[in-house]
Parts: C-alpha cells; sequence; structure tokens
C-alpha cells in the first residue's frame, strides 16, 4: 500500500506491510490499517481479521511479564461466571468422561476446574505456565482456548496444530472479544493489552473454519464453537 507523498513530485512511501501475507488466513495481502500510540495495525482485505505489525509485538520476557499480572483466581466466582459463556454451551455438546485439552490455560486454569468438576478428563497446556510438550502428542475430544487467540502470533500454523489434536467428531471451544466497530478500535479496551496482536470478526472465524472444514456456532457474544466432521 502506498502513502500519499507529502510534496508533489517526491517518490511514494512504501508502507512496512507491503506484501506481507496474513498470518490467519494465508490468503489475504496484508494493508495498513491505522497506528495507536505508536503501534502499527494491519487489516487483511480477505478475512477481515486486524493484526497488530511484527515491530510492534512485545518480546516474550515483556509479553510474561503481563500475563504474570492477570489475577485468574480458578475460586472467583465472577471469573466462574464468565468461563460460564463457553463452558455451558461446549459442555452441551460433549459426553461425561470426554478428554479434553485446555490450550492457552494460562496460570490459575479455572476453566480445567469447572469441566473437571462436570466429569471430564481435562488436560493442560499453557507455553509460558504448563509447557510439557506431551500434551501436544495425544489427540482429544474437545479442545478450549479461553481469551488465547489474540495472543496468537501465528494464528493459521495455530488452527492447523489445533485441528491435527482434534478427533473426527472433536469440538473447538474460543473465547475472544470478536472486533466489530473500526470506530471504537483506538480505544477499545481489548487493543490496549499489549499481548494482543490478532483481533477476529466473526466473519474471520467463520472463513477458519471453512477452510479446516469444521463447522461454527457462535451461541453467546464472543464464543465461537467449532465441530471437526
Amino acid at each position: 500500500m502506498q502513502k500519499p507523498s507529502a510534496e508533489a513530485g517526491e517518490a511514494p512511501e512504501i508502507s512496512v506491510c507491503e506484501g506481507a501475507a496474513c498470518s490467519v488466513c494465508e490468503r489475504g495481502v496484508l494493508i495498513c490499517f491505522r497506528t495507536v500510540e505508536g503501534r502499527e495495525y494491519l487489516r487483511c482485505p480477505h478475512c477481515e481479521a486486524t493484526l497488530m505489525a511484527q515491530a510492534s509485538w512485545l518480546a516474550p520476557d515483556e509479553e510474561r511479564a503481563v500475563y504474570d499480572l492477570h489475577d485468574n483466581d480458578p475460586g472467583d466466582p465472577g471469573y466462574r461466571a464468565f468461563l460460564e459463556k463457553l463452558a455451558g454451551p461446549l459442555l452441551d455438546r460433549i459426553q461425561p468422561g470426554a478428554s479434553g485439552l485446555d490450550f492457552g490455560c494460562g496460570p490459575g486454569p479455572a476453566l480445567a476446574d469447572m469441566l473437571q468438576e462436570a466429569g471430564m478428563d481435562i488436560v493442560l497446556y499453557d507455553p509460558f505456565f504448563y509447557p510439557s510438550q506431551s500434551a501436544l502428542n495425544h489427540s482429544y475430544d474437545f479442545i478450549t482456548c479461553t481469551e488465547v487467540v489474540e495472543h496468537l502470533h501465528r494464528p493459521a500454523k495455530v488452527f492447523n496444530q489445533l485441528d491435527g489434536l482434534l478427533k473426527p467428531g472433536g469440538w473447538l471451544g474460543i473465547m475472544t472479544c470478536f472486533q466489530t466497530s473500526d470506530d471504537r478500535f483506538d480505544n477499545w479496551h481489548y487493543r490496549r493489552d499489549p499481548t494482543h496482536v490478532v483481533f477476529y470478526r466473526e466473519v474471520t472465524l467463520a472463513l477458519i473454519a471453512q477452510r479446516l472444514g469444521w463447522t461454527m456456532i457462535v451461541p453467546r457474544k464472543d464464543v465461537a464453537i467449532f465441530h471437526k466432521p
């Protein structure tokens, strides 16, 4: 994408996002969307995802420091009520005793506790807090990703990985704030978290499902449930 020249006759300035492939759908070519508080954001015209430019990402130690500030107490009733938005629709679709992976569970895996209480067999994985690779060497009846996919530096690669971890007939439950209005983007609380590097619209997730051959429903606000045939 070319930015207009400041003066007639100047050579056009080429954006840093010129020609970059979308890491969400791997089909679109990213264009500049806007710069907010020194961070550049890009937009995929194909899947409509909004992505933070890589130059604006935090270093791994900086990212971990932000996560360490999160207070995700598994015993907090308010936090459990928040997670019920995903847990309820997912539990309606899986049988007690099903095997599940809480992918990106964070330091306080409250959702895993809730699902275990409902009779599920849960394995934890998080690259910072539960990094055991053995969790990724099995297949599962269901996978949960709550407040995870907005942190992914390579979303398409991870969605492919999740597809490989799901058994045929399995379910994937995702919770993330869907982006809706560009007018509110600059002041949106979700954008202000510096570890959030990709923002999805509902259509973005629908295109991911289509690419992988999944079906998708949106049972509640900011929740998507995918089914692998």
